[in-house]
């Protein structure tokens, strides 16, 4: 067996306690940890005398130790529906993971280091491919002790098991968590273990599903930024939404006191030095009244940002006579409905070809607004734009819910499903409603309810992209065009709002036409990681708390301008 042996995973190092004689020696192997890495001491025999030597430095984690016994194992005879399990094949394929890990605030690998030459290599990449997209889903990575330190009881581990948030299909953690271990077990391991949080029941859950059980062996970690979630304690604010927690985690990072409000409402406090703030969400004392009540009014929003020059979708109310509605309709073809004050998606109807779903649509509309509007539908992808200080920070397009079939549930199961799924990835932020724009939706496509959907097809369930309605998003902040990204900061400015979501309809990202459709005051921050959107929240906040190494990089271009 190698002695001392800390094998290095990208992400950091798995350092294996049993390869060490002496605790002092594993100390100082867990000091010389590298920044931004996280190092893992596994199988440590001894952790409360590892932790008496240095309590200041190392804590122990709070996760179960969880082993498969190989030889037991059954395989599944289920066939995977909609995606395939493959190694990783492509530089692609890695910044695929890099994006999955970032969306589970998962520390990310240098892209190279997937491709780096180990003889014996003991590190095995997995990914779930899409079918129909060709999109990395999902991945994990397994370590072959024997190769790694020649480990006498023949073991393996598995490691960052995650699944896009925005993944259709279920069924991948179970597919990839299989798929490894069979894939270790012929390559002569006699077990697979994983590290798995003490409170992450629907990962134990699955974990007990495949056969495995939990075994007394314990982790030591570093005391870290990366860890201080996990040994600082729970956090002081509870009750609130993902919205408002990724704003007060990099307030608390930063050093600026938060206090709560009313949590269930995402109401908090903020104050540094003689400074305080008060907040709802993304949404500051910042914003005026004014600049609140023109994105309030879905009609007066788009009438100002028009006279700003930005293109604005024609639009009347229900208040004209009924011909003229009918002209409008004949006019355009399709329409859509939405109240005229509302938020997170309700209420709206998108595709109205008719007369009978115009009434219909209007009626829906009047449960959420007694002001409702009718406009030209603008075919194309919902685009999000986040504007923070006047700079877009972060650009995203957004799908509609959508639903893959395994030729065995109904349209309704699978709904419910992936539901489940959306509220459990957001927080209990976005769901799907079996409401009347789904049935529409649904029943245009030529489906109903209790229909099965065959396996492999692809069913939008919405018209709309709100992620309140199971929506999902992806980001295209690097590839987005000039002309839309000057089109949000016009929105932003004619409505005099520092922090604002722009919602443009257009036919690409990459193209400069499109449509506005409406500017939210209280745009989810938490949607659009990896981009530093909280971070840019709490810098128009407080500038003086910017750190010195980012506020170099954001004052580069305008040294450079002067």
């Amino acid at each position: 067996m190698t002695p001392n042996c800390a094998f290095d995973v990208g992400w950091g190092r798995l350092i294996f306690g049993q390869t060490f004689e002496k605790l002092s020696d594993l100390l100082e192997t867990l000091r010389e940890e590298g920044p931004d890495r996280r190092d893992i001491a596994v199988y440590v025999l001894d952790p409360h005398v590892l932790l008496a030597h240095a309590p200041q430095e190392v804590f122990l984690d709070p996760s179960h130790t969880y082993r498969l016994d190989l030889s037991a194992y059954r395989p599944s005879d289920r066939p995977l529906s909609g995606f395939v399990i493959r190694p990783v094949e492509t530089p692609a394929d890695a910044e695929a993971i890099n994006r999955i890990y970032a969306a589970r605030s998962m520390v990310t690998v240098p892209p190279q280091f997937f491709d780096r030459e180990r003889d014996p290599d003991p590190i095995v990449y997995l990914v779930a491919e899409d079918e129909t997209t060709h999109q990395v889903v999902g991945t994990v990575t397994g370590v072959d002790h024997v190769r790694a330190f020649d480990d006498p009881e023949r073991g393996a581990s598995l490691w960052c098991l995650a699944v896009d948030p925005q993944a259709r299909q279920p069924g991948i953690g179970e597919a990839l968590v299989r798929r490894l271990a069979e894939h270790l077990a012929e390559a002569g391991a006699a077990f697979l273990d994983l590290s798995v949080m003490h409170d992450n029941a629907q990962a134990i859950a699955l974990y007990e599903k495949l056969g495995f059980a939990r075994v007394p062996y314990f982790t030591v970690k570093r005391k870290n930024p990366i860890n201080e979630k996990l040994f600082a304690g729970p956090e002081l604010l509870e009750g609130f939404n993902p919205y408002a927690r990724i704003i007060i985690n990099e307030a608390r990072r930063r050093g600026i006191v938060v206090e709560a409000i009313d949590a269930a409402s995402g109401f908090f406090r903020l104050t540094y030095g003689a400074r305080s703030v008060r907040c709802r969400e993304s949404l500051s004392e910042l914003t005026s009244a004014v600049a609140m009540s023109i994105c309030d009014d879905k009609a007066v929003t788009s009438r100002i940002v028009a006279e700003a020059g930005v293109r604005v979708p024609e639009q009347i109310t229900t208040a004209v006579p009924m011909e003229e509605m009918v002209a409008f309709l004949e006019r355009h073809g399709r329409l859509v409905v939405k109240p005229a004050h509302g938020e997170q998606g309700q209420g709206i109807s998108v595709g109205i070809t008719s007369l009978a779903e115009l009434k219909t649509a209007i009626g829906e509309a009047r449960r959420v607004s007694s002001e409702v509007l009718v406009e030209e539908c603008v075919e194309g992808e919902d685009l999000r734009l986040v504007v923070i200080n006047f700079k877009v920070v972060a650009a995203a397009i957004r799908r509609p819910a959508a639903v893959v079939g395994d030729g065995r549930s109904t349209v309704r199961e699978l709904i419910e499903a992936q539901s489940r799924r959306r509220a459990a990835a957001t927080g209990g932020e976005s769901r799907i409603p079996c409401d009347g724009e789904t049935e529409r939706t649904v029943r245009e496509a030529g489906f109903a309810f209790d229909a099965v959907l065959p396996a492999g097809q692809e069913l939008k369930v919405r018209r709309t992209a709100n992620l309140h309605t199971g929506g999902t998003i992806h980001d295209v902040t690097d590839v987005v065009h000039p002309l839309l990204v000057d089109a949000g900061v016009k929105v932003a400015r004619a409505i005099d709002i520092p922090v604002v979501g722009v919602d443009l309809m257009v036919k690409s990202p990459m193209q400069p036409g499109y449509a506005f459709i409406e500017a939210n005051e209280r745009p989810g921050l938490a949607n659009h990681e990896p981009q530093p959107t909280a971070e840019r929240f709490i810098d128009l906040l407080f500038p003086l708390a910017i750190p010195a190494s980012v506020r170099q990089v954001l004052e580069a271009p305008q040294a450079r301008a002067e």
